[in-house]
């Protein structure tokens, strides 16, 4: 990572089978595997319902989130440390390839 850098979210997608594709500012697209998170509960129990998981999918914090209230506040939302999403798998834009 750039040491002038700070990983800023401006995109996240549903992948297939709780993955998620992060979209970062500078061009970056990586792939979060979310089961191992669901599997360990607390939190992230939550993401097991997978329409929770693909229509509360956003970006808030400037991070990969799901709005739990429904009213987009960045407080009262399950997200992930940007620098987590930074570091996960790098893919080529899978909005791309699918066209």
């Amino acid at each position: 990572m750039q040491s002038d850098y700070f990983p800023t979210v401006i995109q996240a997608v549903a992948g297939p089978d709780k993955t998620v594709y992060a979209y970062f500012s500078d061009g970056r697209i990586t792939q979060l595997d979310m089961k191992e998170s669901i599997a360990g509960g607390g939190v992230f129990e939550r993401l097991a319902d997978d329409s929770f998981f693909k229509e509360a999918l956003t970006v808030l914090n400037d991070t990969v989130a799901w709005d739990v209230s429904g009213h987009y506040d960045p407080t009262t939302c399950i997200d992930i440390d940007p620098l987590v999403a930074y570091e996960a798998k790098r893919v080529s834009d899978p909005l791309e390839d699918a066209a």
